[in-house]
């Protein structure tokens, strides 16, 4: 089986307070977006897996999709293998989902292959337990995802939106963004707005609302991140707004030829420019 697994991006992100155990309480809009790594699952004496593609991920223990395959089979009590390769197109270590997008596709296509009839929602408590993005990577969608990623309300898009996403510096590690937070001022976005926004296609009143608390940490530690949502909005962007805890920036626009215009102006300056759009899909599946 061949599967892609889209990347996401936070329309906003708020901290709402932090558990006894040290999670931190979200309050996301989170989307799918049209930038994908691409899954192979293949039945397999052993569990294993390989990678290729920019940037290549470590083929190990380490990599969620393995541990997303070792999960599924686990919760399901099968004996069955999988071969999962794994080839990268969405940045990593940048705020967009890439590592949860892949264990997302691993669980919902080997509960297809092994035939282990786990629902939805089962599924996404399985996803729970490897990160707290790949519920979301599960259901896909607009969301308001609350809690520390279980708690997810569905919302309806009016439109999609055409998107400049680049990584203007190295990754960034999300557990020490977190950790700088605690030491910051916060400016809350306006997620109530966001969701209205995108509920009436409202793109004047999305640019007016979208925010991320993490981001002046995040650019703290990587100034080019305001350096590159600059060059977006100085290249037409309606806004523009970090994704996650970084490092990666997008830029909202008018429509596909303003997109891909700005990007033939910024990749002078950045280099792995995504013209994508918003979508509902957060998993396709290209051959069984």
């Amino acid at each position: 089986m061949r599967l892609e697994a889209f990347a996401k991006i936070n329309w906003s992100l708020d901290i709402t307070g932090i558990r006894e155990d040290g999670y931190h309480l979200m309050d996301m809009v989170m989307q799918p977006v049209s930038v994908a790594d691409e899954i192979t699952l293949l039945p397999s004496r052993e569990m294993k897996i390989t990678t290729s593609g920019t940037p290549r991920s470590r083929a190990d223990d380490t990599n969620l999709a393995i541990r997303a395959a070792r999960a599924l089979q686990q919760a399901a009590g099968v004996s069955s293998c999988v071969s999962v390769h794994v080839h990268k197109r969405i940045p990593m270590g940048a705020g967009m989902g890439g590592g949860s997008a892949d264990a997302a596709a691993v669980l919902y296509g080997l509960n297809h292959l092994w035939n282990t009839g786990f629902s939805s929602q089962e599924l996404e408590k399985i996803g729970l337990t490897l990160g707290a993005d790949v519920p979301f990577c599960l259901r896909g969608g607009l969301t308001r995802t609350t809690g520390i990623g279980e708690i997810m309300e569905n919302h309806f898009c009016k439109s999609n939106y055409w998107l400049l996403v680049f990584q203007p510096c190295r990754g960034l590690s999300t557990r020490e963004i977190f950790t700088d937070w605690l030491m910051s001022e916060t400016v809350h976005p306006d997620t109530p707005g966001v969701l209205k926004a995108l509920e009436t296609g409202n793109p004047d009143l999305l640019g007016e609302s979208i925010g991320n608390v993490l981001e002046p940490v995040s650019a703290r530690r990587c100034p080019e991140i305001q350096e590159a949502k600059d060059s977006l909005m100085l290249a037409g962007a309606r806004a523009a707004s970090m994704t996650g805890s970084g490092s990666a920036v997008f830029g909202l626009f008018r429509s596909r030829t303003d997109a891909e215009k700005a990007s033939a102006a910024l990749s002078r300056r950045w280099k792995n420019i995504f013209v994508c759009h918003t979508q509902s899909d957060s998993i396709r599946i290209l051959e069984e």
